[in-house]
């Protein structure tokens, strides 16, 4: 189980995201603070591995707290959960070492894709050893999510979580029509999702030979993505 140490100063908040890390199969709320310094102490009294953190808290932000982290020698995962949406703040959170950044107010929704490309990225890191430069690019892309707002510009959550449907529900490989015509979509738009979910890790690509003629590409949803 990934123990999850959740950190709002809003005691109704808090109740809340604990209750939405609990419904996420592989986390558990380990326990809940509502400033930094009880934060801090939690820390010490249980194992956490994973923080989802408010910045506004009553006695220091939520940054603060992860520098201070930091400096005692905890490497605990953190997930910033704030109303904080100035681009200074963000870019701070970045270069403290947050790995994602999800802005109030969110649905269950919105909280679980990050969580469940959390897990990925864990499972990830689990096997050990080498990486060639694909396998690096998986790695530090894998907190991207289709449910998430960070997708590149011109593409829509939507299309890509149809995509992702498409795929995760069948029983094998498929082809960009056969998605495209599960999701609803020209194969075009298939098509484009698809380069975009494959380079990010999300989608395998493989290769059908038939008897004569150029193979067909035929795609699956990447095991734990």
């Amino acid at each position: 189980m990934i123990e999850v140490l959740v950190v709002d100063d809003d005691v109704r908040v808090a109740r809340i995201n604990a209750a939405y890390v609990a419904k996420v199969p592989g986390f558990r709320v380990a326990a809940v603070a509502h400033t930094a310094a009880e934060a801090l102490a939690r820390i010490d009294d249980v194992p956490v591995d994973l923080i989802l953190l408010d910045h506004y808290l009553p006695d220091r932000n939520g940054l603060a707290v992860v520098r201070e982290l930091r400096g005692l020698g905890h490497h605990t995962d953190v997930i910033m959960v704030t109303a904080a949406r100035d681009v200074a703040t963000v870019q701070a959170a970045m270069r403290h070492g947050a790995l994602q950044y999800l802005v109030k107010p969110f649905a269950f929704a919105g909280l679980r894709t990050k969580l469940e490309a959390y897990a990925a990225l864990r499972r990830s890191f689990e096997g050990g050893g080498d990486a060639e430069q694909t396998e690096v690019d998986r790695l530090f892309g894998a907190l991207w999510t289709t449910g998430g707002s960070d997708l590149p510009k011109g593409h829509s959550t939507t299309t890509a979580e149809l995509v992702r449907q498409a795929l995760r529900s069948a029983t094998g490989p498929l082809s960009a029509q056969e998605i495209a015509e599960s999701a609803g979509m020209s194969r075009q738009t298939a098509q484009r999702y698809l380069k975009l979910l494959e380079r990010t890790g999300r989608v395998r690509l493989s290769l059908k030979y038939g008897e004569t003629g150029r193979p067909e590409h035929r795609y699956t949803w990447a095991s734990g993505a």
